[in-house]
């Protein structure tokens, strides 16, 4: 099992977006990443706004011990520009540079909402590429960005499209129930979610993927799990800066 790989699905799943009309300018999210209980890396999400633009940026660390044996320094980037009013807005730059141990990845793609084409590099291997999108296409940080600006009922779901430098994917994301958790942090009232996970790598299929975000206007994730082969994983928050006004945690 690579913890590794985990580690970087987290770094995806656990954004610090929020809605236009709830914007927090400058927010940091951190979370610390468990396998069966013991510690395995950080991930911190931060998300800044610079002019019309959305700066979103996820890094992923591994911990000491894991660091003996395999090494884990991952860092993804994406720009948004912003819509007007409760508009979400559409991804314009994605960046996508990998670090496991002896593996490298280092990807970019650049979106052209005009004539709804991406053009991605693969700049180690030196390669490109054109596809079609969707005007409703979202790159792997920005997808959640959207998603959290959404409607979310328990026992519906809904499906967005995502760019991940290789395929354009329609995926599922059922709405399964309403739960209070217990976190680092605090007790929190949330809206349990599933991403049907289809595509490669970040997005790769490593289990029953469930995400627990707040039931209020923010939607901010507290904790990701996904079962594995041997035992689970879990990114609880632990920390930063994301609550713009009074907070709405549970009583």
């Amino acid at each position: 099992m690579k913890i590794s790989a985990l580690l970087s699905f987290f770094a995806l799943l656990i954004l610090s977006a929020l809605p236009a009309y709830a914007m927090n300018p400058n927010e940091k999210l951190v979370y610390d990443v468990s396998w069966t209980g013991i510690k395995a890396g950080v991930t911190t999400q931060e998300l800044s706004t610079k002019g019309s633009e959305l700066h979103i940026v996820t890094t992923t660390r591994s911990t000491p011990w894991l660091d003996t044996f395999f090494r884990v320094e991952d860092r993804a980037e994406s720009v948004v520009v912003r819509g007007s009013g409760d508009r979400f807005g559409f991804p314009k730059y994605f960046r996508n540079k990998i670090s496991e141990g002896n593996h490298r990845r280092l990807k970019e793609a650049r979106f052209d909402q005009q004539k709804l084409k991406v053009e991605s590099k693969d700049l180690l291997h030196k390669t490109q590429r054109v596809d079609d999108i969707s005007a409703t296409t979202y790159d792997p940080l920005s997808i959640v960005y959207y998603v959290r600006t959404l409607d979310l009922v328990p026992g519906r779901s809904l499906f967005v499209d995502i760019y991940d430098c290789k395929k354009l994917w329609n995926t599922e994301v059922k709405v399964l129930k309403r739960e209070e958790i217990e976190t680092p942090v605090g007790r929190f009232k949330t809206i349990v979610v599933q991403p049907m996970m289809k595509a490669d790598g970040f997005f790769a299929r490593t289990g029953e993927v469930k995400v627990w975000l707040t039931d209020d206007a923010l939607k901010i994730p507290v904790m990701v799990s996904t079962k594995v082969k041997i035992g689970k994983i879990k990114a609880v928050l632990t920390g930063g800066s994301y609550w713009p006004q009074a907070t709405t945690k549970a009583d």
